[in-house]
């Protein structure tokens, strides 16, 4: 429910789920974690990338799917440009200024919609070649991999 981005000597977990959706960024610095900045709106079904630097964090659940964008400086969270189509259970690759984002569930069905973000907002990309929701990602914007997931349930 979480979404996570870095290394791993430098890594960042945002939003989730515990007894209701929260906000919360903890930064790992390779043998300990410790609080960081607040997301602005908490969300769980969210995605991520980038470095705990300059993260970004995209999508998710409020009590609808959001097309909400942030980004991270190392403290705190700032507005970017929203996704073109709100999303959660999706999954990202990239950086804070050459994000990629993929798949998900919007209507309540998988889609394999890809976004590029440049930084300042979010264009169409190349599908998926199937639609996924809750799958994984790692990469860049132009070499990025999407792998795993669940595709639409038959009928």
């Amino acid at each position: 429910d979480l979404a996570g981005c870095g290394t791993q000597s430098a890594g960042l977990s945002f939003g989730g789920y515990t007894d209701s959706i929260v906000a919360t960024t903890e930064e790992y610095n390779g043998t300990t974690w410790s609080s960081g900045g607040d997301l602005n709106e908490a969300r769980q079904d969210l995605a991520g990338c980038g470095m705990q630097s300059a993260g970004l964090s995209f999508g998710g659940y409020t009590n609808v799917k959001v097309a909400t964008t942030e980004e991270y400086n190392g403290t705190a969270w700032s507005a970017g440009g929203d996704l073109n189509e709100a999303r959660n259970r999706l999954a990202g690759c990239g950086t804070q200024s050459a994000g990629l984002s993929f798949g998900g569930l919007a209507a309540e069905v998988p889609v394999a919609t890809t976004e590029e973000y440049n930084g300042t907002a979010w264009s169409a990309g190349g599908d998926l070649n199937e639609a996924r929701e809750r799958s994984a990602g790692c990469g860049t914007q132009s070499a990025g991999l999407s792998f795993g997931g669940f595709g639409q349930e038959p009928t």
